[in-house]
């Protein structure tokens, strides 16, 4: 019932936690939280709530028909956070490290809708969150669910999102319409710098706040503190700023050796 200091998220958790083992019976393992709730910047007018559920085994198809149901009932609820959580699905022997070739779980998006996912290169740095800051709703340990990942693994990972979820955005960025989505591109880019220099992993708004005084982020601080002053309702509209942001943060990553020294900031030169 306290599982975080909100309320109103704990409705949503207590009704999925309770669902979710009636579905899955004997198959249930643990639920666990990580995002911005587990690294303490959880925000009710931006954040989303974010979860794994652990299976012992893939979940059976019959199970996964039951999962969907489960998330179009909550979705059709009267549940303050029936949309903007999203989680997944994911079996023990899949969790404990990332394999690209196991990777396609069932999960619910930040819309309400249901579906097979697959987890790219983000899910190394998920993987850490849970094991390190989780919070824990039930089962086990996280730590003895998945390997320690070295800060060399989150700069990989990190270079893998910006390839695999970024760099195709810089040719089609449809999505950087939204002025919602463009603060999440400029902190999700603060958070990505902050890894590579680190090796470590903290919420994006810690990062971007790190990044606003970072030596060589002086053409973007601005662009960063109206990304992290950004609330719903709120313009931000400055495609191309947040273009060259991604792009500048993008070739900076590609720049790092791994493992290595890395200087502090995208405009620092090497």
């Amino acid at each position: 019932a306290d599982a975080t200091a909100f309320p109103d998220v704990n409705a949503l958790l207590a009704r999925l936690l309770t669902e979710t083992k009636a579905i899955l019976k004997v198959h249930f393992v643990g639920m666990y939280l990580h995002g911005s709730l587990a690294t303490g910047d959880f925000d009710p007018t931006r954040s989303d709530v974010d979860f794994v559920v652990v299976t012992d085994r893939t979940v059976p198809s019959a199970l996964v028909s039951g999962l969907e149901k489960m998330h179009a009932g909550i979705a059709a609820s009267s549940l303050k956070w029936r949309t903007n959580y999203e989680g997944a699905y994911i079996p023990r022997h899949a969790l404990r490290r990332h394999d690209p070739a196991d990777a396609v779980h069932p999960a619910v998006r930040v819309d309400g809708s249901f579906g097979l996912d697959r987890q790219g290169s983000e899910w190394i740095i998920q993987r850490y969150v849970i094991r390190e800051k989780g919070i824990t709703l039930a089962g086990q340990d996280p730590k003895t669910l998945i390997d320690s990942i070295s800060a060399n693994d989150l700069r990989r990972a990190v270079q893998g999102l910006l390839l695999e979820w970024w760099a195709p955005q810089v040719q089609d960025p449809f999505r950087l319409q939204s002025s919602e989505y463009q603060a999440y591109a400029v902190l999700t880019m603060c958070r990505a710098l902050y890894t590579l220099e680190h090796g470590a992993i903290v919420s994006k708004p810690a990062a971007a706040r790190w990044a606003v005084n970072a030596p060589g982020n002086g053409q973007w601080t601005g662009l960063i503190e109206r990304a992290l002053a950004w609330r719903h309702g709120l313009p931000l509209d400055d495609t191309d700023a947040v273009l060259g942001f991604i792009q500048r943060t993008i070739a900076y990553s590609q720049a790092c050796e791994v493992p290595g020294v890395r200087p502090v900031g995208p405009g620092t030169q090497r």
